[in-house]
């Protein structure tokens, strides 16, 4: 017993030449008679089960040893064997109904979120006391271990009001920003981009691309389309000479990150939805979603909400339009261009008929003592008909004759 709470007391130390010797079974002591004799040599010899001796035993070389021959012909039975085993101990055990896939948020976005859902998602986190901005003290439902609880309930109410705007700004044709440019972001906002049928920013936000239009965006292509999101050919003239199209409303995942951006949408009267966080400004949008904005499980269940959302707008409005109803107005440069263009379209169309009434007048028909195709037409005619009269005549009268 006291070999053994030495062992386990000195750890490394116990397995030394030393404690393996003082491990083993067989005592390895002489008397000084018997060494005095030479009966007991003064180095004793390693007992054959002694720890000492197993270890410093070599290894058994299995690649040396040779394998006994097996018996083939059993071999198609043992399988048949094997199969009815395995066919009898199929449907034993328990069966997976649902595997955890991290991206299925991603992959399948919910259409509303509830607070079991939130909560499961790490919404409710907060930042530690110290942190927190006293503007969002109506959002905070309580303090745990110096972190402050975000009340899911606010965080549920806010959400659906913001899906509300997202939806009706997709109902009318407006355009839809997506915005996230933290790590690990980028996936989440060109999923919720697709889905609305808007676009996505995932990198830095340059700054002026709003107020600067002119220069940062002057390059880009613009396109002009119909109702049913086809193209409209016309518009060239237009395009050379129109503004860069700005968002008609911007969804930023962390505001923290972007206040140039949330500065110039606000100059330029864009309405902003932004995720909330409790060391943050409420003020910084204009449709505050109060939740966690550390945490990218977080940001799956909103961006994916507010991405149904807008499908279910888009859809509402190709429904609508394939009825021959148009939700949307056209924008007032559009709506002078086309009367630009209708008026351009009336004076040709006039001229066109001025040029026709002119060329009528100048025609062969409008002429005295000029004919028309038709009246040499019949004039040919009877040309021919009277050459016919008179060469039959001739021949009668040689008939005559002879």
């Amino acid at each position: 017993m006291i070999l053994r709470t030495a062992a386990v007391r000195h750890g490394h130390k116990a397995f030394s030449p030393s404690g393996l010797r003082a491990l083993t079974t067989q005592t390895t002591t002489a008397t000084v008679d018997a060494v005095a004799e030479g009966a007991v040599p003064t180095k004793p010899s390693r007992p054959a089960n002694s720890l000492i001796g197993k270890v410093s035993r070599p290894t058994q070389q299995w690649s040396a040893t040779p394998k006994p021959d097996r018996d083939t012909s059993t071999m198609p039975h043992e399988f048949k064997v094997f199969n009815t085993i395995q066919n009898r101990t199929r449907t034993l055990g328990s069966r997976v109904e649902f595997r955890h896939d991290p991206d299925h948020l991603l992959k399948n976005p919910p259409e509303e979120a509830t607070l079991e859902m939130l909560m499961a998602n790490q919404a409710h986190m907060g930042h530690s006391t110290a942190l927190w901005n006293p503007a969002n003290s109506r959002y905070i439902y309580g303090v745990r271990e110096g972190i402050h609880i975000i009340s899911l309930e606010q965080t549920a109410v806010e959400l659906r009001r913001a899906a509300r705007v997202v939806e009706e700004v997709a109902y009318y044709g407006g355009i839809v920003l997506f915005v996230g440019t933290r790590p690990g972001q980028m996936p989440i906002v060109v999923r919720a981009a697709e889905l609305a049928g808007g676009y996505h920013l995932f990198s830095k936000w340059t700054p002026g691309t709003i107020t600067n239009r002119d220069q940062i965006l002057g390059p880009m292509e613009l396109q002009i389309v119909d109702e049913m999101d086809r193209p409209v050919e016309g518009f060239d003239r237009h395009l050379l000479d129109r503004r860069p199209v700005v968002p008609d409303l911007v969804v930023c995942l962390n505001p923290l990150e972007n206040h140039p951006m949330l500065r110039e949408c606000s100059q330029e009267n864009i309405p902003t939805i932004g995720v909330i966080d409790t060391n943050a400004d409420p003020a910084l949008v204009t449709y505050t979603i109060p939740a966690n904005d550390d945490s990218l499980r977080t940001a799956t269940v909103i961006a994916g909400v507010l991405g149904r959302a807008g499908q279910r707008g888009q859809e509402r409005r190709l429904k609508e339009a394939e009825l021959g109803e148009v939700t949307w107005r056209n924008p007032v440069e559009i709506q002078k261009f086309l009367e630009i263009q209708a008026m351009i379209k009336e004076a040709e169309d006039e001229a066109a008929k001025r040029a026709e009434e002119a060329s009528q007048e100048r025609s062969p028909d409008n002429i005295p003592g000029m004919m028309n195709e038709s009246q040499l037409e019949a004039f040919q005619l009877l040309q021919n008909l009277e050459r016919e009269r008179r060469s039959g005549g001739r021949r009668r009268k040689g008939e005559d004759e002879t």
